[in-house]
C-alpha cells in the first residue's frame, strides 16, 4: 500500500515509525526527519511495535514498495509513493517566502560566517583559485554542496575586488522528470541563474558491470570540461569539501596502498588551459548540513537509473560505501582524539621526504636508497 506525503503529515508521530532505507551514505548526506535508517534487507528480519504503522521510504519509490509489501504480512505497512523526492518537493512547496532567497543569503554571510564564509573566502586566497579574468563554470549536481558553493560564488561575484565572471551550469545525465524538478525549483527559490545541458551518461553506463559509478563520475567531468570551454570558462568549481578530503586521504592509505590527496585545484589533462578548482576544501560537511537545515532547504541525491531499476529483492542491501566506511572510522578515531581530522587533514602538507621510503614524482619514483650512501642520515 502507498502513502502520500500529504496523508502521511497527517499521521501524529506517534502512530507509525518511519524507515529510511536509501543508501546509507545518501541518508547521511540527506537525512530525513523522525527517520531510521535500515536496509531494506534488515527491515524484513527486524522486529517492530506491531501497534504502528511501518512507513517505507526510499529514493523514488520503487524499493519501498516491495519492503512494504513484504512487511503487510505482518504489519501495516505502506511505501511513501513518489519517496524521499516526494518528500522534497511537498517541502518546498510548504516553504515560501518573498524574502527566502535574501534569508539564505543573510545566513551564510553572518549566521555561519565563521564555519562557511570565512572558510570560502580562506581557500579561494590560501590555493590561488580565482584570479583576475577567471570565468569559472560552477557545476551544480543538486545537492547540497554545490548549492551551497553556487550561493557563495555569487555573494563573491558581489563583493570581490578581483574581477571575474561566472556561470551556473547544471549537466542533466539522464536524471528523472522528479529530480530534474528539484533542482529547477530549488534554483529558482534560491535566485541562481542556472544553465542546463542534457548527456545520455546514464545510458551508457547504465550496462556497465564493473565500477559503472566511477565511469560515469569520470564521464561526468569530461562533459563538465567540454561544456564550461565551449561557453569561455576556464575553469570548472566542483563541491568537494573538507570530508571529502581527509576521507580520500584514507581511502588512498587503506585501500590504496598510496599515500595521495584531493587537490583544491589542478589542471586538466585532456582540456589544455581548462583547471578544477573546489572552493569548500576547508569546509566541514557538518556545517553544510546544519546551513541546510537552518534554511529548511532540501536537496537531491544522486538519483540514476540504477536507482530506478532497482525493484527487485537484490537491492534491499545497501552499497558498502569506502567513503562511509571512512566517515564511520573517523567518527569512531574523534572520541579517542578529538583532532583526528584536522591531523589526517593536516598530515599531507607535512611529509618529509627524508623519512618515507620511496615518493614519486610526474617523471620518476625515487627511492630513499637512491641517495643513501650520499649524505648522512641524522
Amino acid at each position: 500500500m502507498k502513502i502520500s506525503v500529504e496523508q502521511l503529515k497527517q499521521l501524529n508521530k506517534e502512530e507509525y515509525i518511519l524507515i529510511d532505507i536509501r543508501d546509507a551514505e545518501e541518508a547521511f548526506k540527506n537525512p530525513i526527519e523522525n527517520s531510521i535508517v535500515l536496509s531494506g534487507e534488515s527491515v524484513l528480519s527486524k522486529e517492530f511495535d506491531s501497534t504502528k504503522k511501518i512507513i517505507v521510504v526510499c529514493a523514488q519509490g520503487y524499493v519501498s514498495d516491495i519492503v512494504a509489501q513484504r512487511l503487510q504480512e505482518k504489519y501495516e505497512a505502506y511505501s511513501v509513493d513518489g519517496g524521499y523526492v516526494s518528500i522534497v518537493m511537498d517541502k518546498m512547496n510548504t516553504n515560501v517566502s518573498d524574502d527566502f532567497c535574501a534569508q539564505v543569503e543573510r545566513s551564510i554571510i553572518k549566521t555561519y560566517r565563521r564555519k562557511i564564509w570565512s572558510k570560502f573566502t580562506k581557500a579561494i586566497r590560501d590555493y590561488e583559485l580565482v584570479k583576475e579574468g577567471d570565468c569559472i563554470a560552477v557545476c551544480i549536481s543538486g545537492g547540497k554542496d554545490s548549492m551551497l558553493m553556487a550561493k557563495c560564488f555569487q555573494e563573491l561575484h558581489k563583493h570581490s575586488p578581483v574581477p571575474f565572471d561566472v556561470k551556473y551550469i547544471v549537466m542533466d545525465p539522464g536524471y528523472s522528470k522528479e529530480n530534474h524538478d528539484v533542482i529547477e525549483r530549488n534554483a529558482q527559490r534560491l535566485n541562481i541563474p542556472i544553465e542546463i545541458f542534457e548527456s545520455d551518461i546514464f545510458d551508457n553506463v547504465f550496462n556497465i558491470e564493473k565500477n559503472p559509478c566511477y565511469i560515469c563520475a569520470r564521464m561526468r567531468r569530461g562533459h563538465l570540461y567540454n561544456y564550461a570551454k565551449n561557453l569561455g570558462c576556464n575553469k570548472i568549481a566542483l563541491g568537494h569539501h573538507y570530508d571529502d578530503v581527509i576521507e580520500t586521504i584514507l581511502m588512498s592509505m587503506l585501500y590504496g596502498g598510496q599515500i595521495q590527496t584531493m587537490m583544491p585545484k589542478l589542471h586538466s589533462n585532456n582540456f589544455k588551459g581548462m583547471e578544477v578548482i573546489r572552493p569548500l576544501y576547508l569546509i566541514h560537511e557538518d556545517d553544510i548540513k546544519a546551513w541546510a537545515k537552518h534554511n529548511d532547504l532540501y536537496f537531491i541525491q544522486c538519483a540514476c537509473k540504477f536507482t530506478q531499476a532497482c525493484a527487485n529483492e537484490t537491492c534491499l542491501t545497501q552499497s558498502k560505501s569506502k567513503r562511509l566506511e571512512m566517515k564511520n572510522l573517523i567518527k569512531e578515531l574523534k572520541k579517542v582524539n578529538p583532532f583526528v581530522e584536522q591531523n589526517i587533514f593536516k598530515s599531507v602538507e607535512n611529509v618529509s621526504l627524508k623519512t618515507v621510503i620511496a615518493y614519486k614524482d610526474d617523471h620518476a619514483r625515487h627511492h630513499f636508497l637512491d641517495t643513501y650512501d650520499e649524505e648522512g642520515n641524522e
